[in-house]
């Protein structure tokens, strides 16, 4: 009875004790030879690493930094450049804080010498006109009067439009201005210092009014057009001509002139009188009777058609022209 009680306790302590025998037997013969056995004994999950409830044991992260916390911040960012970047503070950002006026300013857009001067519409005269350098261009505009104009101003156009009357005050200060064309408006009065204070103006161009008179005109003038107005002869001022010394081009044509307006300058290239009822003009109004031999080249074209004038009773009118003048001879 002992000795069957004996063997059954030294089978348990022998069962208790294979398993963990096992393991070192194991070693020892993947330590003797490595390269044979099969793969499933050489290569053991539980022999590549830690098991999950090890991972305390290698990894220690309470060695690592706290993670910063950026926010609405932005980290920054290192790029390479020739010329070191600009640092900006916590504070500062790309664009600065407009603090709202109570009286906001409106600046209207000028352009130079303009400084805000307003058309009859309400606008500065480049928003209504066109500008380009020193021109202004204003044709067909619905304008009623002459708009501000720059003070650089060298040319200006302001055709087919609804201007009535020319003030003086129209072109003061406008010391550069060359040329002015007001044509096919219903212009039928000009104040007399409209364009008398204008020295560097050569072309005055008229034409498809309402004139009836001329106002005192600038001595630098060399072009003048007054065609399809109504202009008499009582209209044009005595030797209003005489002192346009540097007038080369004249066109009075389709008025209701009945005299050829005297003395003309010498620098005159052209003469239109033609539709106008123009009936006698004096034997000397281009040659002068005193001096026979005196001649006028410059003077090449002249019309007198359409009018009722018999350019054959003054014969001595033209002897010191280069050509004939145009208009009946019969």
């Amino acid at each position: 009875m002992r000795l069957s009680a004996f063997l059954s306790l030294l089978a348990l302590v022998l069962q208790e004790a294979q398993p963990a025998s096992l393991p070192k037997e194991r070693k020892k013969r993947e330590e003797s030879s490595p390269g044979e056995g099969n793969a499933s004994e050489v290569l053991h999950v539980g022999d590549i690493g830690p098991s999950r409830n090890d991972y305390h044991e290698v990894i220690d992260l309470s060695s690592y930094e706290e993670l910063t916390d950026y926010g609405d911040q932005l980290p920054e960012v290192k790029v390479n450049s020739l010329t070191p970047p600009t640092r900006m503070g916590p504070t500062q950002s790309t664009m600065t804080a407009r603090t709202p006026s109570s009286k906001p300013t409106v600046t209207m857009p000028t352009t130079s010498g303009l400084q805000g001067s307003l058309t009859s519409h309400g606008l500065p005269t480049c928003l209504v006109c066109v500008c380009l350098g020193s021109s202004v261009y204003c044709d067909d505009a619905d304008l009623e009067n002459i708009p501000p104009l720059p003070q650089m101003t060298t040319y200006l156009y302001a055709r087919f439009n609804h201007i009535r009357h020319i003030r003086a005050r129209d072109f003061k200060g406008l010391t550069k201005l060359k040329r002015i064309d007001l044509s096919s408006n219903f212009i039928s009065s000009i104040d007399n210092d409209s364009f008398h204070l204008l020295p560097a103006l050569q072309d005055l161009i008229l034409p498809e009014n309402q004139l009836t008179a001329l106002p005192v005109l600038p001595r630098g003038l060399e072009v003048l057009d007054v065609r399809l107005n109504q202009l008499r002869s009582s209209g044009i001022q005595p030797e209003a001509f005489r002192a346009l010394e540097k007038l080369q081009f004249l066109y009075l044509a389709d008025n209701l002139l009945d005299s050829i307006p005297w003395p003309l300058p010498l620098s005159l290239r052209s003469l239109h009188l033609q539709n106008n009822v123009i009936e006698t003009m004096p034997r000397d109004i281009f040659c002068d009777g005193g001096e026979p031999r005196h001649t006028r080249r410059e003077l090449e074209d002249i019309r007198l058609d359409s009018n009722p004038i018999n350019l054959s009773l003054f014969p001595d009118a033209y002897f010191c022209l280069p050509r004939l003048p145009v208009g009946r001879f019969t």
